[in-house]
């Protein structure tokens, strides 16, 4: 039932029109200009989006205090992967709040499991040997003034510069943030060649959040060019500077930082691993406590079965307290298990009751 209302509301019942709509929804009266790790003296809530293997689909959760999170909609996906990618999927959702104060959220257009589900004929889009695992080119952007109306656009990476990035692996774990220099939303994620090993990238957006009108380039190279990296994170420190958070496919895959001054470039190398697990993960995600000088590292444990988020806390990006995982710690969840790559930003008591009342 969800996915037939989702398609009604979203306005999207074909994929190959390149972006749908609703009319324009004025913004909340609480509604606020910040962007990343903005000045929360008027936040009092958080909102977390991800997804599931099993679905594929978009869910939100609420959580007043920052440690107990409960999914809107009884714990059912807010939005259908297959009504929004052209894979019929969606993973690695990401939310950031713009200087426009709206919301931009991103998501990989992939579906791991299209061929058990009878979405393809073959695992992959392309043959594995030549693209790899997960093999994608394709991401989805949508932006909202309230979280529940949303415009929607559907990119191709190799459509869009076929000569540099036509033969793409992948596009995964799309991200984004404000450049204050640009004075523009940047999108950043991670692309690999064909099969080789992964890196990151980054482009930007137009106003409307709907094309790139940069093309991609590489956001951050790691000292070892061999080995791969994915999913970064960007967000601000205390002190104003710009870290990036990201996954080092060197050893066994974990969570490492770097920082600069500029948000796209001259990043210092930090080379110890700062998540807490024995085992892979992957998905960092920071976000700022309100009201306090603490940041939290947000992080997918997928070597565990089940899998579940791993969660660490800094006040100086330095050294980590570590929070251990949902529902084994002080972190919890009341309707919901075994989330996949999410992203965490603060919200307005009004955004939280008039998502938490759309959905009742």
């Amino acid at each position: 039932m969800y996915k037939s209302i989702l398609l009604s509301i979203l306005g999207c019942a074909s994929l190959p029109a390149m972006a749908a709509s609703l009319p324009p929804v004025p913004p909340p009266a609480e509604t606020k200009q910040c962007c990343g790790n903005c000045a929360d003296k008027d936040m009092s809530a958080y909102l977390m989006v991800f997804f599931t293997d099993e679905t594929h689909d978009l869910f939100m959760a609420t959580s007043p205090d920052g440690y107990t999170f409960t999914a809107v909609n009884d714990g059912k996906p807010v939005i259908a992967g297959d009504s929004i990618a052209e894979q019929k999927g969606i993973r690695d959702p990401h939310i950031s709040r713009g200087p426009d104060g709206a919301f931009y959220l991103a998501m990989t257009d992939l579906h791991i499991y299209a061929q058990r589900e009878g979405l393809r004929d073959s695992e992959w889009e392309r043959p594995g040997e030549d693209y790899g695992w997960g093999n994608n080119r394709g991401l989805v952007l949508m932006k909202s003034s309230d979280l529940i109306n949303w415009k929607r656009s559907n990119l191709r990476i190799d459509k869009l510069f076929p000569e540099k990035f036509g033969n793409i692996g992948c596009a995964w774990a799309p991200e984004t943030t404000y450049d204050p220099v640009e004075k523009k939303m940047m999108i950043y994620f991670t692309m690999r060649n064909g099969v080789q090993p992964s890196n990151l990238y980054y482009a930007y957006t137009d106003d409307d959040f709907t094309k790139l009108v940069t093309e991609p380039k590489i956001l951050y190279q790691y000292p070892d060019a061999s080995k791969a990296v994915l999913d970064a994170d960007i967000s601000r420190t205390n002190d104003g500077r710009w870290c990036l958070t990201y996954v080092a496919h060197d050893g066994t895959p974990g969570i490492k930082m770097a920082f600069s001054d500029n948000i796209n470039s001259g990043w210092e190398y930090a080379p110890d691993f700062i998540d807490f697990e024995p085992g892979a993960c992957e998905a960092p995600n920071v976000w700022k406590r309100i009201g306090e000088d603490k940041y939290v590292v947000m992080y997918d444990v997928y070597s565990i079965n089940p899998h579940n988020f791993g969660f660490a806390e800094t006040s100086d990006f330095k050294t980590f307290k570590n929070l251990g995982h949902f529902n084994e710690g002080p972190m919890k969840t009341t309707n919901f298990t075994s989330p996949k790559h999410g992203a965490i930003i603060q919200i307005t008591a009004s955004e939280k009751e008039a998502l938490e009342n759309h959905w009742k």
